[in-house]
C-alpha cells in the first residue's frame, strides 16, 4: 500500500499551494486512493476519497476544499453533488463525460487507468469534469492522453515500469508529460513526489 506525500504549486510560477498526504492501494474492486491536504503554513485544507471499479471508472469521489464538499460517480456520464460552505445549499451536476478530475494526483492515475493506454496506440480523448480550487467548481474539459514511452527500471524490490503520457488540452492546445509509475505519479506539471514509504503498486 504505496503511502507519502506529494508537493502541489502553481505550474506557472511555482508558487506553494498545499501537501497532500495520501495512501492509496487496488483492491477487489479496482482502486482507492485517499489524502489529506494542509496548506504552506500547515493548517488542513481539504481531502480526496477516490474509488475506481476495475474498469478504471469513479465508483465514488469525495472531495473537500475549506466547508466545500462535492460528492460524485459515475452514473449517466459523470453525477455529482456540490455542498456549499452553510451547508444550506446543494446543486447536483450531470454531464456526458467518462471521469472526474482536479489538482490532485490521484485523478492522473485514475485516468491512466481508465484509458489503459499502449505506446503504439494513438492519442485517445477523454471528456472529464474538473473541480476548481479553492471552491470546487465543476469545469467540463476535453483532453487528449498518449502514452509516449513506457521503461522499465530496476529497483531493490524488482523492475518498476515508469509510463510517460503527453497530455494535451484540446481547448488551448497546451501540452505536458506526465510520468506515472503504477498508481503513484512522479512527476507532472503542480506536482513533485517528496516522499514515498513503500513502492507503487502493480496493476494487472
Amino acid at each position: 500500500m504505496p503511502r507519502g506525500r506529494y508537493s502541489l504549486h502553481d505550474p506557472h510560477d511555482h508558487t506553494p499551494l498545499a501537501e497532500e498526504h495520501f495512501q492509496c492501494a487496488p483492491g477487489p474492486s479496482g482502486w482507492r486512493y485517499v489524502s489529506r491536504l494542509t496548506d504552506p503554513a500547515g493548517e488542513h485544507r481539504g481531502s480526496v476519497d477516490l474509488a475506481l471499479d476495475d474498469l478504471g471508472r469513479p465508483l465514488r469521489l469525495e472531495l473537500h476544499a475549506g466547508d466545500w464538499q462535492v460528492r460524485g460517480a459515475a452514473l449517466d456520464g459523470v453525477t455529482w453533488v456540490r455542498t456549499d460552505p452553510t451547508g444550506l445549499h446543494a446543486t447536483e451536476g450531470n454531464v456526458r463525460a467518462h471521469a472526474f478530475t482536479g489538482t490532485s494526483p490521484a485523478f492522473l492515475v485514475a485516468t491512466a487507468r481508465l484509458l489503459r493506454l499502449i505506446p503504439s496506440s494513438a492519442a485517445t480523448r477523454v471528456r472529464l469534469v474538473a473541480f476548481t480550487d479553492p471552491v470546487l467548481a465543476p469545469r467540463t474539459v476535453d483532453q487528449s492522453w498518449a502514452l509516449v514511452n513506457s521503461e522499465a527500471h530496476a529497483t531493490d524490490n524488482g523492475p518498476l515500469t515508469v509510463d510517460e503520457y503527453q497530455v494535451t488540452a484540446l481547448d488551448t492546445g497546451e501540452q505536458h508529460a506526465v510520468h506515472i509509475a503504477g498508481d503513484v505519479v512522479l512527476a507532472a506539471p503542480g506536482i513533485e513526489l517528496e516522499d514515498l514509504q513503500s513502492p507503487p503498486s502493480r496493476f494487472d
